[in-house]
């Protein structure tokens, strides 16, 4: 979940500011009391990409644009929204043989705004020696990546979780020359998705990491948290899976449909909420080091008003995944279901997403069949 920063508009979606962030975590104190044939790039420079596969229902890459020499952007149209999303690519350092692909979820706000991956972590260069195809998905602010069952007035269409399992893979797959073998990870709000999404599509990942995220979504704690994050992005939650009653909440609950989740490797981790290592103004500068920042118009996010936001309102947050990945813990060991958890002090907040990721790529790797 995103702390403070401005999102993109959306049929009028206004800016989130630290006061939303604080109301968001009042709530939860109580609750919680180079392949192919033909490019379709205009960018001379770009990488040859096939663009010539179309996912069953007519999805397909419509253009292809070079980053910097390891990474690439796609735009990807998805039928089921009737939309074109970017996708940012990170090839594997050795394209001589197809490789697997780690589809890498960002927070509430899909990526579009500066709290995504790519502007506030070194993953992407910490990736482009690895032998993996890394995919970043763009889009679906709020969305909770899910299959909404109604349109909403602000968010618009969601249909992500078919985008994310049924069209995107066999685009990538094709383009990439990838070999068919994935695993998927995300933080905060993704820590929800990326356990529904191997219930939702059995055998397409062979891992899942959640870094932060609570796999509850039924019970009223993960009521709470889901309806509070899809409001602070201007949405209503009941377009998503109706009133909290009905079965599409329980449907995505990864908790109660834990049993599910055999045979896939996890990785699950977060903080407890007290300050830790990037909790300070020191801290910050090292984690928004080397080129990234977050500074937003007359937002200096190295600034004190940031700093107690983040430890306030984030720690809060954190303190509740914390909770949500622990009652995980409990219900795999119920079921005798093998899991890898991590747990360390800190916020809700980029760069303990960073040093888990690559904490968890040793894991992740292994269960995509690389060395390293």
């Amino acid at each position: 979940m995103r702390m403070k920063s401005t999102y993109p508009s959306a049929a009028g979606r206004s800016r989130v500011t630290f006061v939303a962030g604080t109301a968001v975590a009042g709530l939860l104190v109580g609750v919680f009391a180079g392949f192919g044939a033909v490019s379709a790039s205009a960018d001379p420079g770009a990488p040859r990409i096939s663009t010539d596969a179309v996912s069953a229902d007519g999805s397909r890459i419509t253009e292809v644009a070079r980053i910097d020499e390891h990474s690439i952007r796609l735009q990807v149209h998805s039928s089921a929204m009737d939309k074109t999303f970017p996708v940012e690519v990170v090839r594997p350092a050795d394209t001589s043989s197809p490789r697997p692909t780690l589809y890498l979820l960002n927070g509430a706000d899909g990526g579009e705004g500066l709290a995504s991956w790519q502007v506030q972590t070194d993953i992407p260069k910490f990736m482009a020696d690895k032998n993996a195809n890394l995919v970043i998905p763009v889009g679906g602010p709020f969305s909770y990546y899910a299959d909404w069952i109604k349109d909403d007035p602000v968010l618009g269409r969601n249909k992500w979780k078919t985008y994310l399992t049924e069209e995107l893979p066999p685009l990538i797959d094709a383009a990439l020359g990838a070999n068919g073998v994935n695993a998927i990870a995300g933080i905060s709000t993704a820590g929800t998705t990326v356990l529904t999404m191997p219930i939702a599509k059995p055998g397409l990942y062979k891992a899942a990491a959640a870094y932060s995220g609570c796999a509850q979504t039924s019970d009223k704690l993960g009521t709470a948290f889901v309806k509070s994050v899809v409001g602070t992005g201007g949405g209503n939650a009941e377009n998503m899976w109706g009133p909290p009653d009905s079965p599409e909440w329980l449907a995505n609950d990864a908790y109660t449909n834990a049993e599910k989740l055999r045979g896939l490797d996890l990785y699950l981790s977060s903080g407890d909420g007290s300050p830790g290592k990037y909790d300070t103004v020191a801290g910050r500068a090292e984690q928004l080091g080397g080129g990234r920042t977050q500074i937003d118009g007359d937002d200096n996010q190295l600034g004190v008003e940031t700093l107690i936001n983040q430890i306030a309102v984030g720690g809060v947050i954190e303190a509740v995944t914390n909770f949500c990945t622990r009652n995980m813990q409990q219900r795999l060991d119920s079921l005798g279901i093998p899991a890898t958890f991590h747990y360390a002090s800190g916020t809700h907040s980029w760069g303990y997403w960073q040093d888990e990721f690559k904490r968890s790529w040793p894991f992740l790797s292994k269960s995509m069949g690389l060395s390293q």
